[in-house]
């Protein structure tokens, strides 16, 4: 049976590292025989101009009847006010689609220049909840101002929100070879707030006996992921704290153009590079696609496991293996990266690893 693939594009370099994806996901379906059916959707800056607003209802619709989304870079930043139809649609997305796991690998590559020495871990991060506030109510924004020199934010961090994602990261974790989690938190200071959180994710680890659990807080971890990065493997935390410690992350690890996203609820999963839009190269053909790639890898491999489809998993992981790959040697990387290539010439030399692959 065939698998629906919505692609949106994106603002800024979007289109770029999209095309680029898609070069070698073309490639990928030849190799693997893949039955992908893609289809393409306009939402941010180009929905703006022809439609008045960045994302519409029926947008969301199809991204919910589609088995995975690939979703570029959006300019939130150039955005108009939600009034003016300027709706922050990564946000939007994950919202309506109840992506509530975020999942962000970090490694350090062969052959690529890295801050780190050592290390392989992946970030679980609650997508949904925590100080984000422009998605973590019902119905308006948890911010207010309720006078000219006075704003106050509101956090939320549920019982129910915290299982599931306890549960989506003790489920990776039990899956790697060291079966180590971390959950990363600060409760001396929140004291309700995070301790909720540490409670809930400390009864669904009871589940997992195999799994060596402990819990730090994040200013130990920040430290620590650039002092020792080797000695995380899974790291489990909230919203907020999983965005600044997976960028960080993904820096110590060569470059957050190499930060690989995925956002998965129950039913919907998003590849999302796990950086901007970077208006300010776009057009030049320049822009590292590294990060959508292995995001939409990511995208293969959940899609291979939840349908049980080999054809799939094989995809995926030839994707990552072709990227990494090239990122190994300077012949075949990105100019960023002090390569040599640009935007397609990276995809072209990704898509012929794919195809000379002879790994199983």
């Amino acid at each position: 049976m065939a698998l629906d693939i919505l692609v949106v594009q994106g603002d800024g370099i979007g289109p770029e590292i999209t095309q680029a994806t898609l070069t070698v996901v073309a490639a990928l379906q030849k190799k693997f025989s893949l039955d992908l059916r893609l289809e393409y959707l306009d939402c941010g800056l180009v929905s703006l101009r022809k439609r008045g607003v960045t994302v519409r209802d029926e947008d969301i619709e199809r991204a919910k009847r589609a088995d995975g989304v690939v979703l570029g870079p959006m300019s939130v930043r150039e955005y108009p006010p939600v009034e003016k139809g300027g709706i922050n649609v990564p946000a939007t997305f994950r919202t309506r689609l109840d992506l509530y796991a975020n999942i962000r690998p970090s490694y350090v590559r062969p052959g690529l220049k890295a801050t780190a020495q050592k290390m392989d871990l992946v970030m679980v991060r609650e997508n949904l909840e925590d100080f984000y506030v422009d998605r973590n109510m019902f119905q308006g924004l948890g911010e207010f101002m309720p006078t000219e020199e006075v704003v106050i934010a509101m956090g939320k961090i549920t019982a129910t929100g915290s299982r599931r994602i306890a549960r989506a990261a003790c489920e990776i974790a039990i899956r790697r070879p060291r079966k180590k989690l971390t959950i990363v938190h600060k409760n001396p200071v929140l004291k309700m707030y995070h301790t909720l959180f540490l409670n809930e994710a400390l009864k669904v680890v009871k589940e997992f006996p195999q799994l060596e659990v402990e819990d730090l807080m994040v200013d130990a971890v920040t430290a620590l992921l650039i002092r020792t990065p080797e000695r995380f493997d899974t790291i489990l935390t909230t919203n907020m704290f999983g965005d600044i410690l997976s960028d960080e992350a993904a820096e110590l690890a060569g470059s957050l153009g190499l930060a690989a996203s995925l956002n998965r609820g129950d039913r919907s999963a998003v590849a999302n590079a796990g950086h901007g839009s970077a208006p300010d190269i776009a057009g030049k053909g320049i822009a590292n696609p590294a990060s959508l790639m292995l995001s939409t890898a990511m995208l293969f491999e959940h899609l291979g496991a939840t349908r049980k489809d080999q054809r799939m998993l094989d995809a995926a992981a030839a994707f990552t293996r072709a990227v990494d790959g090239r990122l190994g040697s300077p012949e075949t990387r990105t100019r960023d990266l002090g390569g040599r290539l640009g935007t397609m010439a990276f995809a072209e030399a990704v898509a012929k690893a794919v195809l000379d692959d002879r790994s199983k």
